[in-house]
């Protein structure tokens, strides 16, 4: 009988109380299921995977609750990993490739099952059906994900029954998964590299989702301007909630937390408290994306003239970043050097800051020491796709090191950020920061910009406020 929790209500379960809530449940095992749509693509990813690692055991987990506080937790959100080869999104599951002598391997999706009707564990107990949800049985997860399914409560047993196979886990997911086996920390982060890089290039599912992602992200920033004089009345958190409730209503979730930077609040990189002022004449810097139900995330990022109109020396800020952004853009095609985007960036937004005096030219020499780096703060970009970092795992030789391929997504971000309390800058220039963000899917010919139903020039900036800002 499940342990009641120290300040409950109640002292215990009678037999009878617990006799009443065993019987009279109907049966509902769904007979109507359908593979999900994903399911062929995650058999080919696993595939892909079994062919880097014959003759070992791998375990994916998913990952398990985490504490927020207390005996709450975070909604869980599974390790991407693992959501990659599956499909699937449940807690407390593994993905296990077992070896096979031909070199391939067998494939099983360790889940916990539905609970017993059998005892009280299904009713007792915050992480029991009755109090989170219905899961769906193994054999339902069967059809679903095109797997073989095991119950996970086994998972621990039949690893220690092959303890003389060599296995790769990835470690940092599931604590209880690890302590079962022994494995070597240098190949389980080969593993968990080699998940990355798999991740590279999307395949046709893939962007059909990162597209959805970024449409329903377009949708959650016209709200926002929509809304923005209740921002003004209120503040950031108002703009906070109104994407939140487009990614909730088209999504999962947020990807990461919103970006809801206003004033001097959009020269630190990475603002998330959004409980700021929102005031007529500065600049708000959005930074927001929609996670799909598949947990598939978009990464966008305007600045906007909170009174509509950009002053004269927010304009000259904003066009540099816009040029930036062209130049950095123009560099992304396959073929190219994964850098090319970032230096072409960077190196503009040097330029102009040699030509305002900002730093000491020329503009080689700024660039090669890395001197713009105290006003463009970060990296031009990143790639995007279950993560918001998405493939951050991946050795440097595939990654920034590499060249783009058709099916890479990732982001061109360049920035400015001029500090409240940076003296080297004239005084109306303290507190300005711009960044603009997109999402560029590489093609076989160039590239495509997936979040060009947002403007993106000063000028297209102006005019769509004036139509949508409240």
């Amino acid at each position: 009988m499940a342990k009641g929790r120290k300040n409950g209500l109640y002292n215990g379960v009678s037999e009878e109380l617990s006799a009443l809530m065993r019987t009279g449940w109907a049966d509902t095992e769904r007979h109507d299921l359908e593979p999900d749509e994903q399911a062929p693509h995650a058999a080919r990813r696993r595939a892909a995977l079994s062919a880097r690692f014959p003759g070992e055991r791998l375990v994916i987990p998913s990952g398990n609750l985490k504490t927020r506080s207390n005996d709450d937790t975070y909604p869980f959100r599974a390790y991407s990993g693992y959501v990659h080869m599956t499909g699937d999104q449940a807690r407390d599951c593994a993905l296990v490739l077992e070896p096979r002598a031909d070199g391939g391997h067998d494939a099983y999706c360790y889940q916990l099952p539905r609970d017993s009707r059998d005892s009280d564990e299904f009713w007792m107990g915050y992480t029991a059906e009755l109090w989170m949800g219905r899961r769906r049985t193994l054999a339902e997860s069967e059809v679903v994900l095109g797997l073989a399914c095991r119950d996970v409560r086994s998972l621990a047993d039949d690893l220690a029954a092959g303890a003389g196979v060599p296995t790769r886990i990835v470690r940092g997911v599931d604590a209880a998964l690890e302590a079962a086996v022994t494995t070597d920390e240098d190949r389980d982060t080969e593993l968990d590299g080699t998940l990355s890089e798999l991740r590279l290039v999307k395949d046709a599912w893939e962007i059909g989702e990162m597209r959805k992602a970024v449409d329903s992200t377009v949708r959650g920033f016209t709200d926002c301007v929509g809304e923005l004089s209740r921002a003004v009345a209120s503040s950031e958190r108002w703009i906070e909630g109104t994407f939140f409730r487009r990614a909730r209503l088209e999504g999962n979730h947020v990807g990461y937390g919103s970006i809801c930077a206003a004033g001097e609040h959009a020269t630190i990189m990475h603002w998330t408290d959004n409980d700021g002022p929102v005031r007529p004449g500065e600049l708000l810097l959005l930074d927001a994306g929609v996670e799909t139900h598949s947990l598939y995330t978009a990464d966008v990022t305007r600045t906007l003239p909170i009174s509509g109109t950009f002053s004269p020396v927010q304009r000259q800020v904003y066009d540099a970043v816009y040029e930036a952004q062209e130049a950095g853009m123009a560099a992304v095609k396959p073929g190219a050097p994964y850098r090319a985007f970032h230096e072409a960036s960077q190196r503009h937004l040097a330029a102009r800051l040699v030509e305002w005096g900002f730093i000491e030219g020329p503009v080689d020499r700024a660039y090669e020491l890395g001197l713009q780096r105290r006003f463009t703060m970060a990296g031009t970009g990143h790639m995007l796709g279950l993560d918001v970092h998405d493939c951050a795992q991946a050795r440097t030789e595939e990654y920034v090191g590499g060249v783009l391929e058709a099916g890479m997504v990732l982001t061109v971000e360049p920035g400015l950020y001029f500090q409240p309390d940076d003296l080297t800058v004239p005084e109306e220039w303290r507190g300005i920061g711009v960044r603009i963000e997109d999402d560029l899917l590489v093609t076989e010919d160039g590239h495509e910009n997936l979040s060009a139903g947002l403007p993106r020039s000063s000028a297209d900036v102006e005019a769509w406020m004036a139509r949508f800002a409240g």
